[in-house]
């Protein structure tokens, strides 16, 4: 991790000089650290909106220092304005983003612009209770806390998106739906392999083994090295539907419909 985090940070102090408050890890980095397939996630907090030159220029830096090859790790890079976060408002909106699942995005032109994005939320959150600072002052003389309400918010609008992702993204999606659950329940935010045990202790026996595949699958195993057999394919939809049930409530106090209903209307005729 040492070099790519010199190099990102080292890239936004280039670009933006002056203008960056603070950058933080958060993610795995901060919730008991970076397994074989983690993202290298930081947010950068500045004084002002990005102009184009700045854009191009850090999405060039970055499409160079991330990858996803054998000891190149992804890097997500999250950039707000403080203005915008701080009070804390929702929707909070984002300044700029970059990750590896935009790559190709990218690659044909697009540049980072600013937007509402929900789970800053979540990031914010981490970042505070990681108070892993890479430039500037700690994260709490920068950030407010995210109200509790706005967390479950953030957690509960991402899981359609999750649901339409499950059998080309399946390891991530049951964990992120395994944070969901732990977070709507604890209010807090668990590392990935923490929040599956959290929720094996309180699944059925049937509906355990995907979510403990994926789980072992995180710990030890690159998304090149991830597998899954037919007999656990087919228990998937099962486990799903399960996960979601037990969330049903919050989703519904929080969101306005509940998750299996979204499920529903998710599956194939």
């Amino acid at each position: 991790m040492g070099d790519q985090t010199e190099e990102t940070v080292s890239l936004v102090r280039d670009v933006l000089g002056t203008e960056v408050i603070g950058a933080y890890l958060h993610g795995s980095a901060v919730l008991g650290g970076l397994r074989p397939a983690s993202d290298l996630d930081v947010l950068v907090v500045t004084r002002r909106g990005m102009a184009a030159r700045e854009r191009a220029a850090l999405l060039e830096g970055l499409l160079r220092i991330s990858g996803l090859s054998p000891g190149v790790r992804p890097v997500e890079l999250t950039v707000v304005v403080r203005s915008e976060v701080s009070p804390w408002r929702t929707p909070p909106t984002g300044d700029f983003l970059y990750g590896e699942w935009l790559r190709e995005e990218f690659a044909a032109g697009a540049v980072p612009r600013p937007g509402p994005m929900p789970d800053l939320a979540l990031l914010i959150t981490t970042a505070l209770a990681g108070d892993h600072p890479l430039l500037g002052p700690p994260p709490a003389q920068v950030l407010d806390p995210v109200p509790h309400a706005d967390l479950v918010r953030a957690s509960v609008a991402g899981v359609p998106e999750l649901l339409g992702e499950l059998e080309e993204d399946t390891r991530n999606v049951l964990l992120t739906l395994a944070r969901v659950w732990v977070t709507l329940a604890t209010g807090d935010i668990e590392p990935k392999d923490t929040a599956a045990d959290w929720a094996l202790d309180r699944l059925p026996p049937e509906h355990r083994p995907v979510l403990e595949h994926a789980r072992d699958l995180y710990r030890t195993s690159s998304y090149a090295e991830e597998t899954w057999s037919d007999a656990l394919r087919a228990r998937l939809r099962p486990h799903v539907d399960e996960v979601l049930a037990r969330i049903d409530a919050p989703a519904r106090e929080f969101a306005g419909t509940t998750l299996t209903e979204v499920r529903a209307a998710m599956k194939s005729p």
